[in-house]
């Protein structure tokens, strides 16, 4: 019998090209997001070969969209746009402004309305969260003033556009320009209703979302299920989505917005945010891919001109807008310069945007075409902005500038640097999680100083205010590992959950020090072999170091070391022997 398999085939080819492009991408030191939008460029209907289900592919997206939303939510911090408000709110709504009538002047070249222009200007005003988080963490800026002001210009910049995508189908009438049929009265009560609906949502996320939600991600971690918890994460972030749009009339992005909000003050908002990545991650993905899907790359051989105008609306139009408004506030050149080159680019929330657009009617389907081949050529374009910007520093500024202190330093570099540690005879600890904190409880008791790598900037700062010496990054960036100065470390202990980037690590380790003690965690005897191929001295299993223990209270018990009497059998040994053996 036949199988229907159009969800299936979108999926599995989908991921597959997105796979094979986002790794060619990475090879050449591109986002990722570029090949996922040219897997969808590949399976879309404007290229020969095969076609995925467009009608399937949209509804990937929206759940896409919901857990990308979600995600956003989950990094609002109040506290930070709060510590960079005066800047960021500000900066963000004048570039917007800037950016509209810019867009608005390309588009009635093309003979467009002002409505499409409008909805056009906005799609390019507001950068992707995703590559700029992405930027800022692997140049080691989001703890900085300039990481926390690009972060607090984003945030403004997703609340507006998710109000925009709240209000833009009930004043579409309006937008579309028929004025003789506008009625003032009825576009005042559909947007006052709107605003009533967003209003009671938000006053129920906030009164009832605020407790009930928290509470259950309590109770339910306290089964020690990670896949309930897993499980509850997604049925919130769901769940939320789906009650704003059905009960309310409100966005799906919006729901999912506010859960992940919600959600980022308590405590166990990390663990959320990392038991609900992979999902989200490969929903991002088909969200990339059913866009590409959407673009006609024939807009690039039949607009090249208004193509060229709008990456340059992109890349310097509103940058430059960026780059005087920061200014203005009294920071350096480099500074504003590094702001200003994370949001040269357009992501995810122009891709929403549009495709809404379209939808209603307001944006012509050649603006899409632009919008999301504007993308592709900033977000190729923006690593090498920071090229440039790192060129045109040690050319020009740092030879004329006297740094009085590392603040200064700070000031002008593109990439924070790591410090390599001045302690000697430490443990160096990768991971900070449940074992990790373990270890950095009992050690300082043993005389012993630590330096820890760990990937959540909380966890970080905890220590440090411990007085532990430690640095955000992943261990497996050379860079990060290097700050370890394992060359003078006694141990390093690899307590990340991961095998495969534990791997990576204790191949460094060992090519940097080759006599250093490498004790790594495992979960299988797969991991085992993996970690000690790599260089690892020991390798400790958790079901082993169990089992350990149990045969050890078991041999205390009386009559435990007796040789069997007549007739009894001696028990068999375990299967895995080698749990009672150091690995």
């Amino acid at each position: 019998m036949l199988h229907a398999t159009p969800l299936i085939s979108t999926i599995t080819i989908g991921l597959f090209l997105a796979f094979a492009f986002g790794v060619a991408a990475q090879r050449v030191h591109l986002s990722p997001l570029i090949g996922y939008l040219l897997a969808g460029i590949v399976i879309g209907p404007f290229t020969p070969g095969f076609v995925g289900d467009q009608n399937l592919a949209s509804q990937l997206a929206e759940v896409g969209v919901v857990l990308l939303m979600f995600g956003v939510g989950l990094h609002f911090s109040l506290e930070d746009l709060l510590s960079v408000r005066a800047i960021a709110i500000p900066g963000a709504l004048v570039q917007i402004l800037v950016s509209i009538p810019l867009a608005m002047a390309l588009t009635w070249s093309l003979g467009w309305g002002w409505e499409a222009g409008f909805i056009f200007g906005l799609c390019l005003s507001v950068a992707s969260t995703v590559v700029v988080l992405r930027i800022l963490q692997e140049r080691r800026l989001l703890d900085t003033e300039r990481g926390r002001i690009a972060v607090g210009w984003l945030i403004v910049q997703d609340i507006t556009m998710v109000l925009v995508l709240v209000l833009l189908p009930p004043i579409s009438v309006m937008l579309k320009g028929n004025v003789e049929s506008l009625d003032p009265m009825k576009i005042g009560t559909t947007v006052g209703l709107t605003l009533a609906k967003i209003t009671a949502f938000t006053l129920l996320m906030f009164i009832v979302g605020k407790k009930v939600v928290p509470a259950t991600l309590h109770y339910v971690a306290h089964t020690g299920s990670r896949e309930l918890f897993r499980l509850a994460v997604l049925a919130i972030a769901l769940g939320a989505a789906y009650i704003a749009a059905e009960l309310f009339g409100v966005s799906l992005a919006l729901g999912a917005f506010f859960a992940g909000m919600l959600l980022s003050e308590s405590r166990l908002s990390q663990q959320a945010a990392q038991e609900s990545l992979p999902l989200r991650d490969a929903f991002a993905v088909l969200f990339f891919v059913s866009v590409g899907m959407l673009f006609n790359p024939v807009v690039v051989a039949e607009e090249p001109l208004a193509l060229l105008a709008t990456v340059l609306i992109i890349v310097f139009g509103k940058s430059i807008a960026a780059y005087f408004i920061v200014r203005a506030f009294g920071h350096k050149s480099a500074t504003s310069l590094v702001v200003t080159a994370c949001l040269a680019q357009i992501g995810e929330f122009s891709f929403i945007l549009a495709t809404l657009g379209v939808r209603l009617d307001i944006l012509p389907t050649d603006g899409r075409d632009l919008i999301l081949a504007g993308s592709i050529i900033s977000i190729i374009l923006n690593p090498l902005l920071f090229m440039a910007i790192d060129e045109w520093y040690f050319r020009h500024e740092r030879p004329k500038t006297e740094l009085p202190d590392d603040q200064e330093e700070e000031e002008v570099l593109t990439r924070e640097p790591i410090v390599p540690t001045e302690l000697e005879g430490h443990v160096a600890l990768i991971g900070h999680g449940r074992v990790g904190a373990f270890i950095t409880n009992a050690l300082p008791g043993e005389g012993l100083p630590v330096y820890v790598i760990e990937d959540d900037p909380d966890a970080v700062e905890a220590l440090r205010e411990q007085g532990i010496e430690a640095v955000q990054g992943n261990a497996a960036d050379p860079e990060v590992i290097a700050g370890a100065s394992l060359d003078k470390a006694c141990c390093l202990l690899v307590a990340i959950p991961d095998a495969f980037e534990g791997g990576q690590v204790v191949q460094q380790a060992r090519e940097a020090n080759p006599d250093l003690l490498i004790i790594a965690r495992a979960h299988s005897e797969a991991e085992i072999e993996h970690l000690m191929s790599h260089g690892a001295d020991q390798v400790v299993m958790g079901e082993h170091e169990i089992a350990k223990a149990m045969l050890d209270r078991v041999t205390q018990l009386p009559g435990a070391g007796k040789p069997p009497q007549d007739g009894e059998t001696s028990p068999e040994a375990p299967e895995d022997a080698a749990a009672v053996q150091p690995s």
